[in-house]
């Protein structure tokens, strides 16, 4: 093919023709170690207002993964049309082959190949570009593998090239969770026993965790396992979803007994052990009984030295042991990063959400009056129940610790509900308060002012606490997406952690939080997206100024690490065992430990001030609208009203443009719902970026009318340019670019498409013209707009 031809064909056949036959012929399997258009990300979701878009610009996908075996990428291969430099995708694919940790990354433009190793020998380029039958062959980019994780040993292969399960719906690891899982299996290789991963909440720890287990499991690195968590439902909801391949080789701890039988043991600690020597039934096995032991949320109670679980693990000593978690810890007196090791992986908040795994969110803080100017009762002022109330200044750190007004509580509910009523009134929403008390109070609120809502259904309002059995019976329920109700919790720990509630729209702070920790595992309630249910973002509602902690530099950052506190100094507690009586109750959450409360209900409480903030393109929270961030966007993208009136009249397909701002992640349906239905597009593009007067589609459409444009076509040719104006009139230029229109009335009457565009205009190149020369009227204003 000579050079001229070459420069017409498009990426996709560069590939076809020259780059797959040229892989191919360097004997990597095409089933097996070739995979095209991967997917590595779906980009960022953004959120203004109560509208949601996928930035699609930043969306990663590779031309080509190669893979050694389907659990092992080792190379990328990005592909480029031929007027492109052979190395012209080079950095893009060293981009791709970071995230997944690859050594060989390549680019090709069809002429040749342009290739970058990380592992290069001494005196070897780095970088080098070679012809396309010299590809390199599985075995050389399988040795850069190994040599740059550090790989060698025979049994060490093995183990690491053991493939991952396969279910029979075709899920398969993302991208990071593969990195965890190849990293997690390579250190094990290499003799490391104690390991620790940090992924943040709604990436699938436990699903990592399963693929782990499965790899070393059919290797034959291990034989019995042991999932140890704190929360009954993490043990319930891992044995029916992730671990479900295990099958009849899994069982649950219960009977306060060890059954040998079973290979793959998944435990809750209570169950494992307690306070007295007959409790602690790890001990009725031998000490080599279990060869991989998992710690699932490990910052809770396994870092602590005396806890329970770090008794478990000492026990197993001999055993590989994994700790996972969202929020690893370390301080005077806990540290799992000490006990497990510096992490072999760590995958944050912040990294989700720049991907698109994970939701994006909105925080709306809210102050209240009583709060932030404080409230001093008068002289001689008495309770609800006749005791006097000591004079001093309460303030947000009392409330519904110390002092509870009632009037605060209904103002709280009423604003909660202001906000469903507004946007869902059926989004999953927690509250998360202060105690069970308050728990109660609220969810009796809640009912007051959900009204007709709560009253024709009693469960649209629970309490889910741990003392409450009705409340617990409905925690399934709540976190099933095909369950409506309930569709409100309040709770005061128990939903804090490790509880999947993927279409969780709306986390309700009116609990005070000083814990890096706890804040983190709260948030992580909301961050699942959920497609098949329309949840991709959720909204924060904060009465306590938890949020702050957003501001944190430790927040989402490297492993919270609190330096040990001088002798004279508090150390920051440990997060509360369950097993003290510290004023929380066997689920977490904190029940009333003696702290008189003193009830007030005729003080009334108001709202000073509130602001709605959005995740901006740095990770950092701003108060912007989406109607700024389109204009910013537009004007990124067209610095000027003239640029962008050029750039659109020059199209043959306005389409074509309204496509390249959405994948910027400006939708005009978003716009249309600040500025108006009935605005144009290119009307609505001008008003927003440039504050242009908006003309409606009608009012272009009769602009076009009154000029007399149809009378050079026949009678049935302006039959359908007319009928075509109509449509824009009503639907927007998108759908009379699209053809499958004229099957649609009243052109059907007239013929069907294709006796329109080859009888009543005489072929598609003048039908198509004929659009364009539409067009041209409709946006012939915009020239001297």
């Amino acid at each position: 093919m000579d050079k001229k031809d070459k420069l017409q064909l498009s990426e996709t056949d560069i590939c076809d023709l020259f780059i797959s036959p040229a892989i191919k012929s360097a004997n990597w399997d095409p089933l097996t170690q070739i995979r095209r258009e991967v997917t590595l990300t779906p980009g960022p979701v953004v959120v203004r207002g109560n509208l949601s878009s996928r930035n699609k610009k930043k969306k990663k996908f590779a031309d080509y993964v190669l893979s050694w075996k389907p659990s092992l990428p080792v190379a990328i291969v990005e592909a480029k049309e031929n007027s492109f430099s052979v190395s012209h995708g080079l950095q893009q694919a060293l981009g791709y082959a970071e995230i997944l940790d690859l050594p060989s990354a390549f680019s090709s433009n069809g002429d040749a190949f342009a290739s970058h190793n990380k592992v290069a020998r001494s005196g070897e380029d780095i970088e080098t570009e070679f012809a396309l039958g010299d590809f390199p062959s599985p075995e050389e980019l399988w040795r850069r593998y190994r040599a740059f994780h550090n790989i060698e040993d025979s049994d060490d292969t093995a183990l690491v090239e053991q493939p991952y399960h396969v279910d029979s719906y075709g899920k398969e690891p993302r991208y990071y969770q593969i990195d965890a899982i190849n990293r997690t299996i390579e250190a094990i290789a290499k003799g490391q026993n104690r390991i620790l991963l940090v992924m943040a909440t709604g990436t699938g720890k436990t699903y990592t965790t399963f693929q782990i287990i499965w790899r070393l499991w059919k290797a034959g690195e291990v034989k019995r396992v042991l999932f140890l968590a704190d929360r009954n439902i993490l043990v319930d909801q891992t044995l029916v979803n992730d671990f479900k391949p295990f099958g009849a080789v899994m069982t649950k701890v219960k009977n306060r007994k060890v059954d040998p039988a079973y290979e793959i043991h998944l435990a809750l600690y209570q169950a494992m052990t307690g306070p007295d020597e007959s409790d602690k039934i790890f001990k009725s096995v031998s000490r080599d009984f279990f060869d991989l032991i998992v710690v699932d949320e490990c910052h809770r109670g396994s870092a602590a030295e005396d806890s329970a679980w770090r008794e478990i693990l000492e026990y197993f000593d001999s055993a590989i042991q994994i700790g996972m978690t969202a929020t690893p810890k370390e301080t005077e007196y806990v540290s799992n990063i000490t006990y497990f090791s510096e992490p072999v992986y760590t995958y944050t908040l912040k990294e989700g959400i720049e991907d698109g795994f994970l939701a994006p969110y909105k925080v709306i803080r809210i102050d209240i009056d009583r709060d932030i100017d404080g409230w001093t009762p008068p002289e001689g002022m008495t309770d609800d129940l006749g005791y006097a109330v000591e004079r001093r200044e309460y303030n947000q750190q009392d409330m519904d610790r110390i002092l509870i007004l009632n009037q605060r509580t209904k103002l709280v509910a009423e604003r909660v509900m202001k906000l469903l009523r507004a946007t869902d009134p059926m989004s999953k929403t927690i509250i998360f308060c202060e105690d069970i008390d308050h728990a109660e109070r609220m969810r009796r609120a809640i009912v007051n002012a959900a009204g007709d809502l709560a009253r024709d259904n009693s469960k649209y309002v629970m309490r889910i606490t741990g003392d409450s059995a009705e409340g617990k019976a409905e925690l399934d329920r709540f976190i099933d997406p095909e369950e409506p109700y309930p569709v409100i919790a309040t709770t005061s720990q128990l939903l804090s952690t490790g509880v999947d509630a993927k279409t969780c729209k709306l986390i309700v702070l009116d609990r005070t939080i000083n814990s890096m920790t706890m804040f983190k595992q709260i948030i992580g309630r909301g961050t699942r997206i959920d497609e098949d249910n329309n949840k991709y973002f959720f909204t924060i509602m904060d009465f306590k100024k938890a949020t702050k902690l957003f501001r944190d530099p430790d927040f989402d950052g490297e492993p919270v690490i609190i330096y040990e506190p001088d002798d004279d100094d508090d150390p920051v507690p440990p997060d509360p065992d369950p097993n003290d009586d510290n004023g929380f109750d066997e689920d977490g959450d904190q029940y009333d430990s003696g702290v008189k409360k003193i009830r007030i209900s005729g003080v009334d409480a108001t709202i000073i001030a509130e602001r709605i903030e959005y995740i901006g393109p740095d990770g950092q929270l701003i108060t912007e609208s989406y109607r700024e961030f389109a204009r910013k966007r537009i004007k990124e993208e067209y610095r000027s009203l003239d640029e962008f009136i050029r750039t659109w009249n020059a199209s043959d397909r306005k389409q074509a443009i309204i496509d390249e701002l959405e994948e910027r992640g400006i939708l005009l349906a978003n716009l249309a719902e600040e500025v108006g239905h009935d605005i144009g597009d290119f009307d609505l593009l001008c008003h927003v970026a440039y504050d242009q007067p908006p003309l409606t589609r009608r009012e272009r459409a009769n602009g076009v009318k009154k000029r007399n444009y149809f009378a050079k076509y026949g009678e049935q040719a302006r039959a359908v340019l007319e009928a075509l104006l109509d449509k824009y009139a009503d639907e927007g230029v998108s759908t009379i670019e699209q053809a499958k229109v004229l099957k649609l009335k009243p052109f059907s009457d007239i013929g069907t498409p294709v006796e329109i565009i080859n009888t009543v205009f005489g072929g598609k190149s003048v039908y198509e013209k004929a659009i364009r020369e539409l067009e041209d009227q409709i946006y012939g204003q915009a020239n001297n707009e």
